[in-house]
């Protein structure tokens, strides 16, 4: 039976009666319906298409064949509780397995990353006997209250900081209080680590966990300083606790040259949990933690089962399955690389030719290109971003914007992205910022060339 159609007023009208209005959408004042969608590209009810340059979600590109087939043969198959047995999980297990450190070798499968990142907030209290709980400034790790209160991008807007949750600053060598002319950010920024955590012990205070996206992604699509993670590691287990590696936004090859951000940072860093999601189902609601043997076996010892009624079904784990072989088979680590590259350098050309970029950092299809009203001061330029957002969507290109100041436009498309598809956001982009500059006065950007404070990172 075919669900009823409705005109895109009367969804509108529908759902701002029948949605919490903390719900929101994108281009809340003239939000896009889309009804269909395939690859890289999204639908609206009139037919017109798309291009999606946000949806890091449907990592292998929205509504994959493979992916279709190999959901509905499993769900015509057998979807059952996970406390039945059953191949796939072990399978999926084992796959995933290959793809990180040996060390990384027990998984639990949950629904959501926020359902991940709380699982390994237990799993590290379990193991270290602590409670506390590092975090980079502006990051967020989930919408679960555990979450929220380990997230300054949430929390600064709702009850505040907890005694127990002590906040590093970012490593943000474009912003940050060591920048991209210091010797040595990562050790600089490395060693305010290490003052918290003295600072927390001197308090009494015992550290369970630093918890950090690979590449922070609210705080801006930040490549951490170089050595920055393996020092803060130390420092940390130092201290009695273990190091987390949230992977939600930027694991399955996003960056391209490996298959997760943090190997990024040498073969021999290794966090001691790992949390992935969004990607890993291409939009299909899983999640999972990997961890080692000795953390598992100390969360087994509390002698309360785990038990996840969802998490690692059949259908589930039949979907990541299939995620993984287009990765493979499309070789979509490698087209992130190329177009990623290619991208990234589109960018690079067009700071030279607008001030209002004053910085383009990334790596594969994980890039942002910061908007600043001067290169000298570096002043974000919030606004001139969002209108940016909105003049790319008259264009029929969705892109959004993330940072503590909104001020970063974001590319994290599906790794489908084509060397077309980049060259036509550029262009796009390169003639919106031109029109700026041709048009009357006051639609003009207030932007200062300030030349010698445009810098690119090639990380």
């Amino acid at each position: 039976m075919a669900l009823e159609v409705f005109h895109k007023d009367e969804t509108l009208q529908m759902r701002r009666k029948l949605i919490g209005q903390s719900c929101r959408l994108f281009f809340s004042r003239d939000p896009v319906k889309i009804v269909r969608a395939r690859g890289q590209y999204l639908y609206d009810e009139n037919g017109m298409q798309y291009l999606d340059c946000i949806s890091n979600v449907q990592h292998v590109g929205h509504c994959h064949p493979s992916l279709t087939q190999a959901a509905a043969a499993q769900m015509d198959l057998l979807n059952s509780n996970t406390r039945f047995l059953h191949d796939n999980i072990v399978l999926y297990a084992d796959r995933l397995a290959a793809t990180l450190p040996k060390k990384l070798c027990v998984f639990y499968f949950v629904n959501s990353g926020s359902e991940a990142n709380d699982l390994a907030l237990r799993l590290a209290r379990q193991y270290t006997r602590h409670q506390d709980v590092i975090v980079l400034d502006h990051a967020y790790h989930g919408h679960l209250t555990s979450l929220i209160d380990i997230s300054p991008y949430k929390f600064r807007k709702l009850g505040g900081q907890k005694e127990w949750v002590h906040v590093a600053p970012l490593p943000d060598t474009y912003h940050g209080i060591y920048r991209e002319d210091h010797p040595d950010p990562g050790q600089a920024y490395a060693d305010t680590m290490k003052s918290l955590i003295d600072e927390a012990h001197k308090k009494g205070r015992k550290i369970s966990s630093f918890f950090a996206e690979s590449l922070p992604s609210v705080g801006g699509q930040i490549i951490f300083p170089t050595g920055y993670c393996k020092r803060v590691a130390e420092y940390v287990r130092e201290a009695g606790g273990i190091y987390v590696a949230d992977e939600i936004q930027t694991g399955f090859g996003r960056v391209g040259s490996h298959f997760w951000a943090f190997q990024l940072q040498g073969e021999d860093f290794c966090p001691d949990i790992v949390t992935m999601g969004k990607p890993i189902g291409n939009g299909h609601p899983i999640a999972c933690v990997a961890t080692t043997e000795e953390i598992a076996t100390a969360f087994t010892a509390n002698g309360v089962e785990y038990f996840n009624t969802f998490g690692g079904n059949p259908v589930s784990c039949a979907i990541g399955l299939a995620v993984l072989d287009v990765i493979e088979k499309e070789d979509l680590r490698g087209n992130a690389v190329r177009v990623g590259g290619h991208l990234k350098q589109l960018l690079l050309q067009l700071q030279t030719k607008h001030p209002l970029i004053g910085d383009v950092r990334g790596v594969g299809l994980f890039i942002g290109m910061e908007l600043v009203k001067d290169r000298a001061s570096r002043k974000p330029a919030t606004e001139e971003a969002a209108h940016l957002v909105r003049r790319l969507k008259e264009e029929r290109i969705v892109m959004s914007t993330d940072g503590p100041w909104d001020s970063v436009i974001k590319f994290k498309p599906p790794m489908c992205f084509s060397i077309e598809d980049a060259e036509r956001v550029c262009t796009c982009i390169d003639q919106i910022l031109r029109g700026w500059y041709t048009s009357s006065p006051s639609s003009i950007p207030a932007v200062s060339a300030g030349l010698q404070g445009s810098i690119s990172r090639n990380t």
